[in-house]
This record gives C-alpha cells, sequence and structure tokens, in this order.
C-alpha cells in the first residue's frame, strides 16, 4: 500500500502544495519580519511598542487557532468591503469565503505567525554585528536606514541564514495544520485517500516519508550554506 501510493497523483499534488506554501509562507515571513526587528529596534516608543505588541500576540497565540480564524472568518464578516471608513461610501464588497479561500487563509495564517518568529532572529542577528561597524557607517555619512541595508543587514546574514533554515524546517511541518480547513496541503490529500479505502496507517507512513524527505533536503542546504 505504500508503494502504490507514494508516488501517486494526489499524494504528490499535496506535496507540490505544502512545498509552495513553505516557500511563500517564509518569503511573507522574512518580509514582515525584517521590518519588525528593526521597529523593535527603533528608539521611537510608538515603532517598538507596535512591534512588540505583534510579536507578543502572535507568538502567544497557538498557530492552530490562528488557522481556524483566517479559515472561518466568513462566519464573523460574510462581506468584505472597500470603502471610505465612517463615511458610509461603499465602492464594492465581495463574500469573504470568495476572497480568502482556504489557501489564502493558510498562507496569510502560516506567512504572519512566521513573520513574528522572523522578527527574532532578524533582531538576534542584527544585535550580533559589531557596533563598530555601525560607528564606522555613521563616520562616513550613511544614514541609519543605509547603514542598516548595506553595512548591518549583509553581516548580520551570517547568523540570520542558519537559524532560519531550521525555521523553513518548522515551517514545511506546520502546513500540516492547515489540514483543519482543507488547505489541499500533504496531509490533507492522504486523508482523501484513506477516507476512501480506509488504509490509514500506510498512507499516514507515505506522508512521514515524504515530510522525512523534503525536511531532509531543506537540512542538506542549511548545512551547505553554514559551510
Amino acid at each position: 500500500a505504500i508503494r502504490q501510493y507514494l508516488l501517486s497523483g494526489l499524494v504528490l499534488h499535496g506535496v507540490l502544495v505544502t512545498i509552495e506554501l513553505t516557500i511563500v509562507a517564509m518569503i511573507i515571513g522574512m518580509a514582515g519580519g525584517i521590518p519588525l526587528a528593526v521597529m523593535r529596534l527603533s528608539k521611537n516608543p510608538v515603532l517598538s511598542a507596535l512591534s512588540w505588541a505583534y510579536l507578543w500576540f502572535f507568538r502567544g497565540t497557538p498557530l492552530l487557532v490562528q488557522i481556524l480564524f483566517w479559515g472561518f472568518l466568513g462566519a464573523l464578516y460574510p462581506k468584505l468591503f472597500l470603502g471610505l471608513p465612517l463615511t458610509g461610501a461603499v465602492f464594492g464588497s465581495a463574500a469573504t469565503s470568495r476572497v480568502i479561500g482556504a489557501s489564502v487563509a493558510a498562507v496569510l495564517a502560516l506567512g504572519l505567525n512566521e513573520a513574528a518568529y522572523a522578527a527574532e532572529i532578524v533582531r538576534s542577528g542584527i544585535i550580533a554585528v559589531d557596533k563598530g561597524q555601525t560607528e564606522a557607517a555613521d563616520s562616513l555619512g550613511m544614514a541609519g536606514t543605509l547603514t542598516m541595508r548595506r553595512v548591518v543587514l549583509p553581516q548580520a546574514m551570517r547568523v540570520i541564514i542558519p537559524t532560519m533554515g531550521n525555521e523553513t524546517i518548522s515551517m514545511l511541518k506546520n502546513t500540516a495544520l492547515v489540514s483543519v480547513i482543507s488547505g489541499h496541503d500533504l496531509l490533507t490529500s492522504v486523508q482523501q485517500v484513506y477516507d476512501q479505502n480506509f488504509k490509514i496507517i500506510p498512507l499516514l507512513i507515505v506522508a512521514c516519508l515524504w515530510y522525512l524527505l523534503l525536511t531532509s533536503e531543506i537540512g542538506r542546504a542549511s548545512c551547505r550554506e553554514r559551510v
């Protein structure tokens, strides 16, 4: 049974969706994590507080709850409106379930959650850069944003990239949680098969084999990056 379903079309489609979810969620996470980390280190108390609140919420609530929230947002807001707040002007509306389907909900939940963890990783990388580098950039008249982009972040990547490899492995495994909203990932595909043939354990082994293969490849790539 394992040999029969390991390379079946439905399972392979689930593998592809899992890889896509992992990549997109990590891109969103890094894109959000970098500005959040910079805000957290900012001397501006408002920016620092906003970043802290974001990290506090998304790191303090279970990812499964966040996935369920986005997946069933339509139950709270059946329609989404585009208009001007406090004026009553509405330019258009659409059913929430059409705008935020299972795939969009999965990406939003995984990406926004990852941004909170990526922010802490980036922040630790920035702190690891010697302060003399920033002082040297200041002496050359470089602005703060330019210093961060050209001096600090490139050096911080030596600390950030290996840790993000581990985070990518965690993200790939976390994609299995989107099965609760029928996200068409690997676990959901396996569940659809064993709901029909009742070969639950063999198909769960199939899912485990694919997860092991994918996480091993990510780990190997991360080790090469360290070298």
